[in-house]
Parts: C-alpha cells; structure tokens; sequence
C-alpha cells in the first residue's frame, strides 16, 4: 500500500516533466533567429563539386514554373494557396549559376531589361543633344544571346503518397506517431537554340516527409482528482526546399548526361572517370536493375493471370 502510495505521488512529477519537455521543444522551434545565408541540400555539395567544363556555356530560362496546378489539402475548407513555390525559375538560375557549369542570361525579366535600355539609349541622346557636342559617347553593348535554352518544370505534387501511423495506451496513458509521405516531381531539358532539336531530357523526384509525436495521459490521481495532459510535436519538410533539391539534381543529372554523351566537355578529359561520374553510372546501373525487376514481376503476373482458369 505505501509503495502504491509513493508511486502515485511521483506520478505527477514525472507527468510534469514530461508536459514540460514537449512544451520546450515546441517552444523552441517559433523563437525568432537571424537571417541565414541559405538553406543548402543535399545534392548541392555534389553539384559544385562536379569537374569544370571546357568553357561556360550560355543558357536562357524563359520559364521554368508550377506545372501541376495543385493546391495545398486542407480538411476544413478550399484554399487557393498553391502547393509548390512558384519561384521555380529563380531556383534554377541560382542552381544554374552555382554550378559553374553554366552562364545564365535574363531572360525572365526580359521587358524590364529592355526598357532600361530604351531609357539609357533615350538619355544619351538627349545628353548629347544639351552639350552640343560632336564627341562620341559609349555605345551600348549588345545583349548576350544563349546557344541552349533550358525548358521544363514541375509537373507533379502527388499527396499523401505513403500515410501510416502508430499508438498505443495503457491505463490512460499513452502516444502515437503519425507519418505521410508526398512527391515532387521536376522535369527539365536542354534545347540548342541555332537547330531547335532536344539535347537532353532528365527527370527527378524528391519526396516531401511530415511527422506527428502525440503523447496524452488521462486518469484519477486519487478520489476527485483528475489528471489530463496532452503535448505533441509535429515535423514537416518545407515543399519548397524539396522543390530545390530536385532541381538541383536535375541540373547535376543534365550535366553528367550531356557529359557522357559528349554534348559538351570536359577541361580535362582524365576527368570522365571522376568519382562523381562513376557514381552517377553506377546510379542509373541500379535503377535499370529496379526497372528489369518490374517489368520480370508485371511479366510473371500476366502469365500467372493467362494460366489461370
């Protein structure tokens, strides 16, 4: 009886740092932090650390937007929030340029480029035209024009692609752990300007992962005392950092594809049996393994389906 009795006298305790500990976690995710630099994936260490190119090459991105035209589930209502950033076009410019790989030009801006330059031609004459001078001024340089054009963009957010969960109680106390998996998928290629013909076409996913942590306790400490604690922590992958991986592999892909084909080069020829091509081989060696598997087992299961009565 005095054991039952201690017991119950810590349980409060216990409870209370538990309560406790959920709270702080919780906490300390909405505490306001400084500015950072960037978020940084993890496929970007591979991206810039791919062997140098023989000369940069001069790309244009008209547009490389949300294809899908998904909005974000909600339960309660209709929202008209998107599901992906609709800043694609700068991720790939910024994945583009850190590449090394690649010259970007402005092409999304294209107006308010030109517009700016109809106002320094304007000014100049007008400059000229006040100093009644016969002096040349600067001329202005011609624009920069691209030898590939990159097309594509995301073209599927699938939801709730992997749901599952777990929990258990005992005695009034208890917790659960709920996951979802979702996917984006991004597709890109790369255009010669001069001929029009498709150079390289290259597809990436990136799944999206979310996490919920409940844990409750719900019981009589003693005779007219009700004990209820509930906390809970969720985690969530931000869609629009997931959109930036795979945008970022889709531009490592597009070079080591267009290296192997030999659309462009290397600086250095001994590069081709880099670590980082070798392992990009030996990736698209495992997925056509994946793919041979798939079509073995779809096979067996139609000759299964024919045999049967």
């Amino acid at each position: 009886m005095k054991e039952k009795q201690s017991v119950m006298r810590i349980m409060p305790v216990f409870v209370l740092l538990v309560f406790m500990t959920g709270c702080a976690a919780s906490m300390a995710s909405i505490i306001t932090t400084k500015a950072t630099a960037g978020y940084t994936t993890a496929i970007h260490k591979d991206l810039v650390s791919l062997p140098p190119p023989e000369r940069k090459i001069v790309v244009a991105v008209y547009k490389f937007r949300d294809q899908t035209g998904q909005y974000k589930s909600s339960p309660q209502a209709t929202t008209f929030s998107t599901a992906v950033t609709q800043g694609t076009t700068s991720m790939l410019i910024k994945a583009l340029e850190d590449s090394k790989w690649f010259e970007p030009i402005e092409r999304e801006g294209l107006p308010n480029l030109l517009t700016e330059r109809k106002i320094i031609r304007s000014t100049t004459e007008e400059y000229k035209n006040l100093q009644k001078e016969e002096k040349s001024l600067p001329v202005l340089p011609p624009l920069m024009y691209a030898s590939i054009m990159l097309e594509g963009g995301v073209i599927a957010y699938e939801t709730n692609l992997v749901t599952g969960g777990f929990g258990a109680k005992y005695f009034g106390a208890g917790g659960s752990i709920d996951i979802r998996r979702d996917q984006v998928t991004i597709y890109l290629r790369a255009i010669s300007v001069k001929t029009g013909r498709i150079l390289k076409s290259v597809s990436t996913t990136k799944s999206v992962l979310s996490r919920q942590v409940d844990f409750s306790i719900f019981r009589f400490v003693r005779l007219g005392r009700l004990l209820e604690v509930e906390t809970g922590l969720s985690t969530n992958e931000p869609p629009q950092m997931c959109v930036l991986e795979a945008i970022e592999k889709a531009v490592h892909d597009l070079i080591l594809e267009g290296t192997i084909d030999k659309i462009w080069n290397l600086k250095n020829s001994e590069d081709i049996k880099s670590s980082s091509i070798q392992n990009y081989l030996k990736e698209k060696e495992e997925e056509g393994k994946l793919v041979a598997f798939d079509k073995k087992s779809n096979l067996a299961k139609e000759a299964e389906t024919k045999d049967s009565p």
